[in-house]
């Protein structure tokens, strides 16, 4: 699962040293995304700076997370790498229109509720795998999730599907690349918690 992130400078500075290679009419609608970029949290719903394909390079736009739900005020936000392929809402969407979610860190809570982050040592950012379709409203993304690995396995079965940086174009743009992706253990991640740290006094 995955219900909550964090974007902050560091994703907006990591994003702008991704799209400098583009050109320069897409360079700028991508610095134009960059720049609103502010330090918050993400939820369900929101709309949110995504790394996506356009003439076969990145790009930064914002869209709504979440895809409509079959009820009314439902929020599908994630999707599963093990079926997505299969599921009808998620089909054309994983084949055509994948993406890519940059967080500085993301939010998983355990079977007590209790608030767990999760982010990477060796990076400022970390690369969250989506898909998106076009609404009414605008175009919505989904994160994929996966099976936990061992970082993620004491707070939830359920995690991203994390990529690393070299993997964020071939995802995007690489359909036959992607779909191998899917079945990707994540890298290890570190963790803090509130709760623990109260527990040493």
């Amino acid at each position: 699962m995955c219900g909550r992130y964090y974007i902050d400078d560091s994703t907006a500075s990591e994003i702008e040293k991704l799209i400098q290679q583009t050109d320069k009419k897409l360079r700028q609608d991508s610095m134009e995304a960059v720049r609103r970029i502010t330090e918050k949290d993400i939820y369900p719903a929101q709309r949110a700076p995504v790394l996506a394909g356009k003439d076969k390079s990145l790009c930064c736009v914002w869209q709504k997370w979440g895809y409509p739900g079959f009820q009314e005020k439902q929020v599908v936000f994630n999707a599963r790498c093990e079926s997505v392929i299969e599921k009808t809402m998620f089909r054309d969407s994983i084949r055509h229109n994948r993406m890519v979610i940059p967080a500085a860190w993301f939010y998983e809570w355990n079977r007590r509720k209790e608030k767990n982050t999760f982010y990477r040592k060796d990076s400022r950012v970390l690369y969250m795998a989506g898909c998106c379709r076009r609404y009414e409203d605008g175009i919505h993304f989904v994160i994929l999730t996966t099976g936990a690995n061992a970082s993620m396995e004491p707070v939830h079965d359920r995690m991203p599907l994390i990529l690393e940086q070299k993997e964020i174009s071939p995802w995007i743009l690489d359909d036959e690349k992607a779909q191998n992706m899917l079945c990707k253990t994540p890298c290890l991640l570190e963790r803090r918690s509130d709760y623990e740290q109260l527990t040493l006094f």
